[in-house]
């Protein structure tokens, strides 16, 4: 009889871990939240640097190039763009090259409760997750979000207004398009990519990022 009891018990705890996240998503509607890779760097004793700024704050020229980078749709579909996987999934020659696909929904569900790295059992549990933040979230509140719990630099910068100030010691607030960019071009590994020291590949494709806000209109009405 003590199997089955600790088999139970062991079912209500993994069924609790999973709902969990969907229990705090409503309350990320006014709370500052925090990702769960600045939490590991906090309990390792490595820096966290992130200064909260509301979105007034932010320069639309970085909600565009942000948008232009990782989600061009992301006023349009409802978390998840399948569309976008669709595509992703016929440019790649097998399972494990597949790359993209991911909007910035997903990428709030995977830095808020989930664990960074490839793996299908991840994605299996963003999916559902990032359609209920989309339900229960605004747009506006998403993205919010999520440009303060990306990172923007190699010490532990988490934020825009952090990532803007490392790179080019200026507010995010008065960020030109091509610094935007610039930022936009480090997502999502900014310790191999550094805005503060560009090199040929990261400015050519802070270029292209900048080229194509400039020539978003949808984007832009997005960002509005």
């Amino acid at each position: 009889m003590r199997m089955p009891r600790l088999l139970r018990f062991a079912a209500v705890a993994v069924l609790g871990i999973i709902l969990l996240p969907y229990a705090l998503t409503p309350l990320y509607a006014v709370l500052r939240p925090v990702s769960t890779l600045m939490l590991w760097r906090q309990i390792t004793g490595q820096p966290v640097r992130r200064n909260y700024v509301p979105m007034s704050k932010i320069a639309n020229t970085a909600k565009l190039a942000v948008l232009t980078a990782e989600d061009q749709r992301f006023c349009e579909h409802h978390g998840v763009d399948f569309g976008e996987i669709r595509d992703a999934i016929q440019d790649a020659d097998n399972w494990d090259e597949m790359r993209g696909g991911s909007t910035i929904t997903q990428q709030v569900a995977k830095n808020l409760f989930l664990w960074q790295g490839r793996s299908y059992v991840r994605k299996a549990l963003e999916f559902p997750l990032a359609l209920w933040i989309d339900l229960v979230l605004s747009k506006k509140r998403i993205l919010e979000i999520y440009l303060h719990i990306a990172e923007w630099g190699p010490n532990g910068q988490f934020g825009i207004e952090a990532g803007s100030e490392y790179a080019f010691g200026r507010s995010a607030s008065s960020l030109s398009l091509h610094q935007a960019a610039l930022l936009a071009s480090v997502l999502p590994n900014p310790h191999e990519r550094d805005a503060r020291r560009p090199g040929p590949e990261l400015r050519r494709l802070a270029d292209l990022y900048a080229s194509r806000a400039a020539r978003s209109p949808q984007t832009a009405a997005c960002v509005r």
